[in-house]
């Protein structure tokens, strides 16, 4: 197989998912078709190094695009919805915080500590807490630890989203109750920020400490080079500290971001988005090609109880979190489940359970205004922001 023939193969099979995820509205992630039709391709005709062959491995899939993409998460982060939603952020970090405890005390035992460490990154985010974890599992040489965290954000779905089905409705049959009553009003209307999987907010276009570069001089190259040359700092700066890399990447994101060096939302603005994304989901995948039905099965185990047990820890402390700020147990749940699939489930799921039980636009509108916004600053706090620091956390643990 040649780098045309590999490039073009691995296309139409990431496409296969992106197909199947968008005509069952995510219910089927196309992240779980994809690693299905991987594992298939791997255990029949895929040579191992075929993610190579097409030239998507590493250091381009690996290190490089992890850390464009955790420095651009930084340029996407409106720090005005942040504050305006700090009661979502609060309950959030409560439920996280309540997984990772019940993971550490309760599965440690059971399972052993490199799954749980392995796997716990993945099941409070996204794709890059998934890549950083397996990476460093297999540099440790715990090939079924890192098969867990690949393991881990393909299926995590599964259990988030019948869960979060499930608070919908009932947080809806509460507030329909009060609307119905006379108690409730239409707020005005949510805009989804649907490249950055985040609520739009109009904020006021403040002076920055760097001067925007006119649009006529900006380019691509450009752009990527300041994110680059953010990265390369966030990297010495790991050397210096002890804290991960990643971990600076993020925060630099966000400083450089307001400092006007970084542009917002900058690799959307680069038009690089969707193909380096491609790319760290290629990367993740070809993680699959030491998954021998042996090393899955011995994952699996521990894997749902990761599951069972993390939910089950994210659920007490979550709705605790959200009795002492006023945040009825509904929503204080389904909030912190969005750790679990992100943007853009958390607004189908949302926009499914409202046309399930809103019997004209009013309701429709009242509903949307309610919980909409709860579940995108959720999703996008646990998926690109909390995540990304627990993994590089995680890492040192291994």
């Amino acid at each position: 197989m040649n780098n045309i023939l590999a490039l073009f193969t691995i296309a139409v099979v990431y496409y296969i998912g992106e197909f199947v995820g968008t005509k069952t509205k995510a219910w089927i992630p196309s992240v779980f078709v994809t690693a299905i039709l991987f594992l298939i391709g791997y255990w029949t005709f895929f040579p191992k190094d075929i993610v190579d062959i097409a030239g998507l491995g590493a250091p381009l899939g690996g290190a490089l695009v992890i850390m464009l993409c955790i420095t651009h998460m930084g340029t996407i982060i409106s720090i005005k919805q942040l504050i305006e939603q700090w009661k979502v952020i609060v309950v959030t970090l409560a439920g996280l915080v309540g997984m990772v405890i019940a993971c550490w005390f309760i599965v440690v035992p059971l399972v052993g500590k490199a799954y749980v460490v392995a796997g716990l990154p993945p099941l409070t985010g996204g794709i890059v807490a998934a890549t950083m974890m397996n990476q460093a599992a297999l540099e440790k040489g715990l090939t079924s630890a890192a098969v867990l965290a690949i393991a881990m954000y393909v299926c995590q779905g599964f259990a988030g989203y019948p869960l979060t089905a499930i608070m919908l409705k009932k947080e809806g049959k509460k507030l329909l109750a009060q609307f119905r009553s006379g108690k409730g009003t239409v707020g005005s209307e949510i805009v989804i920020d649907e490249e950055a999987g985040n609520v739009q907010v109009e904020e006021v276009e403040k002076k920055k400490l760097i001067p925007s570069v006119p649009e006529k001089y900006m380019s691509t190259a450009l752009i990527l080079a300041k994110l680059t040359l953010s990265a390369y700092i966030a990297n010495r700066l790991s050397v210096i500290t002890g804290l991960n890399q990643a971990v600076w990447a993020l925060i630099l994101g966000i400083i450089f971001t307001e400092i006007g060096f970084l542009d917002k939302d900058s690799l959307n603005k680069a038009k690089s988005y969707g193909f380096l994304m491609f790319v760290l989901m290629v990367y993740v995948f070809s993680g699959l090609k030491d998954a021998t039905p042996e090393i899955l099965m011995g994952a699996l185990g521990p894997m749902v109880i990761i599951i069972v047990v993390g939910v089950a820890g994210m659920a007490l402390t979550s709705m605790i979190a959200g009795k002492l700020l006023g945040i009825s147990w509904n929503m204080a749940f389904a909030v912190s489940l969005t750790a679990l699939y992100g943007f853009p489930p958390n607004y189908i799921l949302t926009e499914e359970c409202v046309k399930a039980l809103a019997e004209n636009p009013k309701e429709h509108e009242y509903l949307m205004n309610n919980m909409l916004p709860m579940m995108i600053v959720g999703g996008f706090i646990t998926v690109t922001i909390t995540s990304v620091v627990i993994a590089g956390l995680f890492v040192n643990l291994l």
